[in-house]
């Protein structure tokens, strides 16, 4: 896990966006509880040290109940990965005002401007839930994006959010991690034939609005285990 080394906790806030980002996310918070000796629903394992130097502050803060949660916000425009986290082994780990889905749950349709244009109409909420994180820190570092550049929501919401942080946290650092699509002759491995265009818009906000881009590459090995193909359409 990432240890921040200063006088006192430089807290981060990692930012789950669409399918592929929460299922990315979902898979760096069960390493990172593994990592720190909390359990699923956030308790402490005995094994665990309780120590400020193990930096859990960094990425976790304890509730009245003394359980561990994650600073972290769920965001997706429709609800199948976001359920499947709320009914799977992390249902009792993260805040659930933490948790952000569309009202109409339809998702945006693989479609990059459908994703930002619903950015505009949310932003009040997400800001609400971003600026609860940030206040509620002792020294706020940054943020950390999990997100893929190539279906609507990830692409498109997540371009709308980089640049909202760019314009409220101007001082804030922002890293993302990344989920590129494999490189195909018939629009990616998903066949999103418009993944060029998303993968295309995304990137200027990438360039103009992050200060350190992971890319991790969909077909890749090692995240095949880390992100389950959807049912239909991947609509990261």
């Amino acid at each position: 896990g990432l240890c921040v080394v200063a006088t006192m906790p430089r807290e981060l806030c990692n930012l789950m966006v669409g399918q592929c980002g929460n299922q990315v996310g979902s898979t760096f918070w069960q390493q990172l509880c593994l990592e720190h000796g909390i359990g699923d629903d956030g308790t402490l394992q005995p094994f665990a040290t309780d120590t400020a130097g193990d930096c859990k502050d960094v990425f976790f803060y304890q509730a009245d109940d003394h359980k561990y949660v994650p600073r972290a916000l769920l965001i997706d425009l429709e609800p199948r990965v976001v359920d499947r986290i709320r009914k799977g082994d992390q249902k009792n780990l993260f805040n659930p005002e933490n948790i952000y889905v569309h009202k109409e749950g339809s998702g945006a349709g693989n479609n990059w401007a459908n994703g930002f244009s619903i950015g505009h109409e949310i932003s009040d909420t997400l800001n609400d839930m971003i600026s609860r994180e940030v206040e509620g820190s002792d020294s706020f570092e940054g943020f950390v994006m999990t997100h893929s550049i190539a279906g609507g929501t990830g692409s498109g919401l997540g371009s709308f959010i980089l640049e909202n942080l760019s314009d409220h946290w101007p001082k804030k650092l922002v890293q993302t991690y990344s989920v590129f699509p494999a490189n195909s002759k018939k629009g990616g491995e998903d066949g999103v034939v418009v993944q060029p265009y998303n993968s295309l818009l995304t990137m200027k906000r990438l360039t103009l609005c992050a200060d350190c881009v992971v890319r991790l590459i969909r077909s890749s090995n090692a995240l095949a285990g880390w992100v389950r193909p959807c049912p239909s359409a991947v609509e990261c």
